[in-house]
């Protein structure tokens, strides 16, 4: 889904897949309770799940829609997290869906503030070498958002200090899947670290596999 592509489709129908996703990625053990949040990039601004509510207690008038300066229209608060949604549609215009997670092994590294090295070449999918973990800072504030958009130069997930973990992708779906990858790749990371130190794949072949990326799954090029 490019940019055309979300604005051909109706606010509605993005309100019913916002939630929908929101409630797949609790489901999938992203979230629990009210923790998370999710947006969609729409029209002139983004559509974002409302501060403090479990998905399934979401309907679509719930859902608050933004404008890049910060304005919001609805009947609910959105998200506190709503500034590094704003921030990563306005730095980076091939992301459309944003989608933050409190899940299990992400957080855990996240409170250790490590970085996830190359121990598996499924990094790739995140899209560079590593899955780096930017500083903490308070949730809600611009200083997290700062911190959060320099750790995902080049990529599409990262790990914010003490908090959870952060992603974009280009469809709501796609964000989705890219949250399970990367969760269950925190996972194997931290199993591998409870029995030794991971021996890490080189840099060059690091590379390689980012090249063939490129051409990885049904819809890409090639």
């Amino acid at each position: 889904m490019n940019n055309v592509e979300v604005l051909a489709v109706s606010e509605a129908e993005l309100r019913q897949t916002l939630i929908a996703t929101a409630i797949a990625a609790q489901r999938e053990g992203m979230n629990r309770g009210a923790s998370g949040n999710l947006s969609v990039r729409c029209g002139n601004g983004f559509l974002i799940t409302p501060s403090g509510m479990a998905a399934t207690e979401q309907i679509e008038d719930d859902v608050v829609w933004m404008d890049f300066t910060g304005n919001a229209r609805g009947s609910r608060k959105p998200s506190s997290e709503w500034r590094f949604h704003r921030d990563l549609y306005v730095a980076r215009p091939e992301f459309n869906a944003v989608l933050h997670a409190h899940s299990t092994f992400a957080t855990t590294l996240a409170c250790l503030g490590r970085d996830i090295p190359p121990f598996h070449y499924m990094i790739a999918a995140a899209g560079g070498k590593t899955i780096r973990c930017a500083p903490y800072a308070t949730f809600g504030t611009q200083e997290l958002s700062d911190h959060a958009i320099t750790a995902m130069e080049g990529r599409k997930a990262c790990l914010l200090g003490n908090h959870g973990l952060l992603l974009a992708e280009s469809t709501l779906e796609s964000a989705l899947a890219l949250a399970v990858e990367v969760e269950s790749l925190c996972e194997q990371y931290c199993r591998a670290l409870q029995i030794g130190t991971p021996k890490l794949i080189s840099d060059a072949e690091m590379d390689v596999v980012l090249e063939k990326f490129k051409s990885y799954g049904q819809n890409a090029q090639g």
